[in-house]
């Protein structure tokens, strides 16, 4: 393609009239981004908040759709890992796919990419009434918003800082989520085999079987549990040595935010006193009747902590993308040099405050259509991410620096084939008010960005992985 971008050049429009591109400080390792992209990744909140839409819809059959998700989230993150290795930047998927697969491509990925930095943090914050609701009674939508700004407050501090702080309350939802599966298992009311046979409450005291068309329907959201495993690809700026550190924090990161959410989930599903409850999907009031209300209490509030922790490391990462928008030229000049600002702490503080605020608006829109809306934009993001996986080993990229998946090309081409076949299962208001952005965005490409190829949209790399 005409506006592929060669691996690694600097480009003079890059700069601002400084002289320099900012850039981020590396101050992170592997278990440091480990920690912040699993926090990111919230398993907890995935397990309280997303994995009971699943009970809700398919009942006994919810840890098979999280493992078939979970299966195309390895090819996914294979991608991610050459891709991130190979371009490793702030900008995350537009840069590497932008670089790779050309301009346009990258900015089609990237309104993928800010459609859900945008939404799933509203989306986690909005469960945190529910599981404050042993101590104090508040308003779901009010209390999001107020985590939301929480959380934007807090991603305006020094990034080491917040790394400990998230790794602190990861653990206290570790904790939370081994103990579901210790109380699940431990009062197990069905055998294993009924992981295999998908049954869901009629709502009046009987059953009704699931059967895998519902499955691929729901995977938009069994795809959303492990989603942010592929957001340490936001960090490469901020990670130590990123050409080998990148894959290994991806890697790390969904292999444990899958065990800590496939775990408990098996747990409840045995463990649920009848499809009624275990259809219901409060968690809470499952772990009470396997306890009692202290522990209850206990798991809430520890949920309730991860949900906040999540809404910051999500505001911390998410505000990296428009950052890397803003010094790639994305918008009129006074947008690009006020998301490229950073304080004193080296955080991009307008782009924090871009990412937050609206996402205490975003509260305040019905959950549901939120996660549907969501399902979609991420399965979109990693056909793409896939797509430009295809493009990682021609010409000038074939031999560069980067971790290799195995299996290429077939991998790539399977997460395209599958995840194709996904987006046509999905609700179709969601599909519309995701096609309906991606429409919009493709016309600011061909007004505004298109015509002016030397000065807006210019991919780049920061000066230290330049060769």
């Amino acid at each position: 393609m005409t506006d592929t971008l060669p691996p690694q050049v600097a480009s003079p429009v890059a700069e601002d009239t400084a002289g320099s591109p900012k850039k981020l400080a590396r101050s992170l390792g592997v278990v440091g981004g480990t920690l912040l992209t699993l926090s990111c990744v919230t398993p907890a909140s995935s397990l309280f908040v997303i994995v009971p839409d699943l009970f809700n819809s398919l009942g006994t059959f919810t840890l098979m759709s999280i493992v078939i998700g979970t299966v195309i989230c390895v090819a996914v993150a294979f991608c991610y890992s050459e891709l991130g290795t190979l371009v490793p930047s702030a900008g995350g998927e537009y840069a590497m796919v932008g670089t790779l697969a050309g301009k346009f491509t990258g900015w089609l990925v990237f309104i993928q990419s800010l459609i859900v930095v945008m939404i799933v943090p509203s989306i986690i914050a909005m469960g945190t009434a529910d599981y404050l609701e042993p101590i104090i009674h508040l308003d779901p939508k009010w209390a999001g918003a107020a985590v939301m700004l929480a959380a934007t407050v807090a991603g305006l501090l020094d990034l080491r800082a917040n790394a400990w702080i998230t790794g602190v309350f990861l653990v206290l939802e570790v904790i939370a989520c081994a103990v579901v599966a210790f109380l699940g298992f431990g009062h197990s009311e069905r055998g294993v085999g009924s992981l295999l046979h998908g049954a869901v409450s009629d709502g009046a005291g009987g059953s009704t079987g699931v059967g895998f068309a519902a499955v691929l329907t729901a995977m938009g959201t069994a795809l959303f549990v492990t989603q942010g495993f592929s957001t340490a690809i936001y960090l490469s700026e901020e990670l130590e040595n990123p050409r080998k550190n990148v894959a290994r924090t991806v890697l790390w990161t969904l292999g444990l935010s899958t065990a800590v959410i496939v775990i408990p989930v098996a747990a409840i599903t045995l463990g649920a006193p009848d499809l009624t409850a275990l259809t219901s999907g409060n968690v809470s009031q499952l772990v009470i009747g396997w306890s009692n209300s202290g522990v209850g209490t206990f798991i809430s509030l520890c949920i309730a902590l991860a949900i906040i922790n999540a809404g910051i490391v999500m505001v911390i990462q998410n505000s990296r993308v428009l950052f890397a928008s803003g010094r790639d030229k994305a918008w009129p000049e006074p947008v690009n040099r006020a998301f490229g600002n950073l304080n004193k702490f080296s955080a991009p503080w307008i782009s924090t405050l871009a990412v937050g605020v609206p996402g205490a608006v975003l509260c305040f829109v019905p959950q549901s259509m939120l996660i549907n809306i969501t399902g979609v934009a991420v399965a979109a993001l990693y056909l793409l991410v896939a797509v430009g996986a295809l493009f990682s080993r021609r010409a000038h990229h074939k031999d560069a620096a980067a971790w290799r998946q195995p299996l290429w090309p077939a991998l790539p081409v399977l997460v395209i084939v599958a995840l194709a076949y996904v987006l046509t299962q999905l609700d179709h208001t969601a599909l519309w008010w995701t096609l309906g952005i991606t429409a919009a965005a493709s016309l600011y490409w061909a007004l505004y960005l298109r015509p002016r190829p030397e000065t807006r949209w210019v991919i780049t790399l920061p000066e230290d992985e330049r060769v």
